[in-house]
């Protein structure tokens, strides 16, 4: 209206009208200032979208006031960024569901040890391992395979391969190994043909691990890597569509690089996993 008043001529009374608004609430608007608390909410608004866009939309509320807060060094709640978020009609992405596996045939098998008690008062503990599929190109596909420490959701290992074998899996237990040389945790894993083979038996003898086995069908056996799958999946991989195998292999890195050391959690108090593990 102020345009066309300006530019047009056009009386303000009619365009009023016209509008179906009143007078008096046009000349309100056009001598009002915002309070100190609207522009913070602004401001705070700018920075919202601009880390939203950054992180490929990846971000629900709760990341958000965990990394803007840390970011800003402000402790705004969660409803203030569930309401920006909301008017800004911004939504994390819907996780895809995890496809089902057919069932391998089994020769070393073990019980489910560690009944989903994923306590752990230190690092080392406690580990769960899984592989996961991911497509590229035409219909090609990529294994990832990864060993997580349910102490503080930090990623101790990962190989992605072209295939799914027992390689995959003992290059696995050979790089978390490397870094973590004489530590005796229980490892959590499904009943996948390499976690039953004689030669990840032989692993399990040579590095003096425990084995648990989830049960079958029971993929909340083995929650967290079933979590971090999930969480890698729809953060970055279903965000892009990748040509060849070292697209993803390149997006698998980056993305383990930013959950390990910049992915900031409310369970872990407001820190990464691998700052929580520094803590330790």
């Amino acid at each position: 209206m102020q345009e066309l008043n300006k530019e047009k001529g056009y009386e303000i009374t009619k365009l009023c009208a016209l509008a179906g608004v009143a007078r008096s609430a046009y000349y309100k608007w056009l001598h009002w200032t915002p309070s100190a608390r609207e522009l913070e909410i602004h401001a705070l608004a700018k920075e919202v979208k601009l880390r939203y866009d950054k992180r490929k939309g990846i971000l629900g509320y709760r990341q958000m006031r965990t990394q803007l807060n840390r970011k800003l060094k402000k402790t705004y709640n969660k409803k203030r960024y569930y309401r920006i978020m909301r008017a800004l009609e911004l939504k994390a992405v819907i996780r895809k569901k995890r496809p089902h596996y057919v069932k391998a045939s089994e020769i070393h098998v073990v019980e489910n040890v560690m009944n989903r008690n994923f306590d752990a008062n230190t690092p080392n503990i406690k580990w769960c391992t899984d592989v996961t599929e991911l497509k590229y190109g035409n219909g090609r596909k990529a294994y990832l395979s990864a060993i997580i420490d349910v102490y503080d959701n930090s990623i101790v290992s990962w190989v992605l391969s072209h295939s799914n074998n027992n390689k995959l899996v003992m290059d696995t237990l050979k790089k978390a190994y490397k870094k973590n040389s004489g530590v005796t945790p229980l490892l959590q894993s499904d009943r996948g043909f390499q976690y039953t083979s004689h030669e990840y038996h032989r692993f399990h003898v040579k590095y003096g691990f425990m084995k648990s086995m989830s049960r079958v069908s029971r993929c909340l056996d083995n929650q967290p890597i079933e979590r971090f799958w999930g969480t890698y999946k729809s953060e970055s991989y279903y965000l892009t569509k990748f040509h060849t195998y070292e697209d993803v292999l390149k997006d698998v890195s980056e993305y383990i690089r930013y959950y390990n050391n910049y992915r900031y959690t409310e369970c872990l108090d407001g820190l990464s996993p691998n700052e929580y593990r520094r803590t330790a």
